[in-house]
């Protein structure tokens, strides 16, 4: 009987080819220290690591959708305006007394549409998307003043914002187990049961078919220090109020978008069209269509966070949304989406996000006004697309 090569990549090789990933999660590590002294150590509270997701959410949720339009070489910076234009209709909608699952269908179904509206200028007119989205954004913001008569809509209750600020110990009425509520230890267990077993799968097939796979001790190391960061995170939720609601929505949203980009036919077309349009138009795949859909994609989570964003103000204002489009797309860029598209994860972004979230929240902390958030936002945008930039002509690539 034929025995199965293992094929194993060195640590340096592996280290080298996910360093833009590695690169992340050491930056992120590295300002949440630089700030614990500056900030007494205010930034590693329980209070404060709920807060930093109740607050920054809509950018990570934006952040998924924005990383597949950047892909594709394709932006939108109508994300704003639209999360303003969807979370007054909502807010409306939410009102008449129809509930929030209602409420939050209607909002992405108007996010789709609307991606929908954008993505056929963009890909079937062969309009720039720079120029639909910067019409988009236009049109929207007026359309939001029109909507609310340039006044904010106040909503009737709490039942909107409970989706923003609510906990899911709280929704469920569970009591304390000593110090900590546990539902979030629960899901995090749970959690990193399905990760281990899907890690695992996807290692032993890797095997079958004869692909590299990392070395055991550094597999072994991966799955510890994942663990070791779940269950820290879930032990600082547990600490103040339980699991937001939030998260475990935003959860959701990464696993099913990172499932696509990386296990669907769909995903591996969206990569292509990044990649080269022109190939990919050559070898059959539909690239008007899959510009269509990510826009569409891109509409729907506008909708879901416009309802998270205007949950979190608990009501919708004309003015909402400013420079959500600038947070998402730097979110993108730190998280190592390439600008010659082709290139980027879910998961990269979502740290990306987490990396601009630590350093607003941080410089928050430190009674730092707004000015010098932009300063720092814009100065880490342009060292990230600098990066990428440097790194693919180092490798040949551009």
């Amino acid at each position: 009987m034929d025995k199965k090569v293992i094929h194993t990549s060195n640590t340096k090789t592996l280290i080298k080819n996910n360093l833009r990933n590695y690169s992340m999660f050491i930056m992120l590590a590295l300002i949440m220290i630089i700030f614990a002294p500056l900030t007494n150590g205010n930034n590693w509270n329980p209070r404060n690591f709920t807060n930093i997701f109740f607050q920054y959410s809509y950018v990570l949720i934006l952040a998924v959708g924005m990383v597949q339009v950047i892909i594709i070489l394709g932006i939108d910076l109508s994300v704003g305006s639209v999360c303003a234009f969807v979370g007054a209709l909502s807010a409306m909608i939410y009102n008449t007394g129809v509930g929030m699952p209602v409420t939050l269908l209607a909002s992405i179904a108007m996010g789709v549409a609307i991606g929908a509206f954008q993505g056929t200028w963009v890909a079937y007119a062969k309009i720039p998307a720079f120029i639909v989205t910067l019409a988009g954004m236009l049109l929207f913001r007026g359309l939001t003043y029109i909507v609310t008569k340039v006044n904010p809509i106040s909503l009737k209750d709490t039942g909107y914002s409970q989706l923003s600020t609510g906990t899911l110990d709280e929704a469920l009425h569970t009591s304390k187990i000593g110090p900590y509520y546990p539902m979030a230890l629960v899901v995090a267990v749970l959690v990193l049961v399905i990760f281990f077993i899907a890690e695992f799968l996807g290692r032993n097939k890797k095997i079958a078919n004869e692909f590299e796979v990392a070395p055991p001790p550094l597999f072994i190391a991966k799955l510890v220090i994942i663990s070791l960061l779940t269950l820290g995170l879930a032990e600082r939720f547990a600490r103040y109020r339980g699991l937001p609601i939030v998260v475990l929505v935003l959860g959701i949203t990464v696993f099913i978008f990172h499932f696509i980009l990386n296990n669907t036919v769909l995903g591996r077309y969206i990569y292509a069209v990044g990649g080269n349009a022109r190939s990919a138009k050559l070898s059959g795949i539909n690239s008007e269509l899959i510009t269509f859909v990510v826009f569409c994609i891109m509409g729907g989570l506008t909708g879901l966070a416009a309802v998270v964003s205007t949950g979190y103000m608990n009501s919708a204002l004309p003015q909402a949304g400013n420079l959500f489009e600038l947070d998402a797309i730097a979110a993108c860029y730190i998280g190592g989406v390439s600008a010659g598209g082709g290139i980027g994860s879910v998961i990269g972004v979502i740290v990306g996000g987490l990396v601009m979230s630590a350093i607003n929240n941080g410089m928050s902390l430190m009674n730092l006004g707004t000015h010098y958030q932009y300063v720092v936002k814009a100065s880490i945008l342009l060292l990230a697309v600098f990066y990428d930039i440097y790194t693919r002509r180092k490798a040949g690539l551009g």
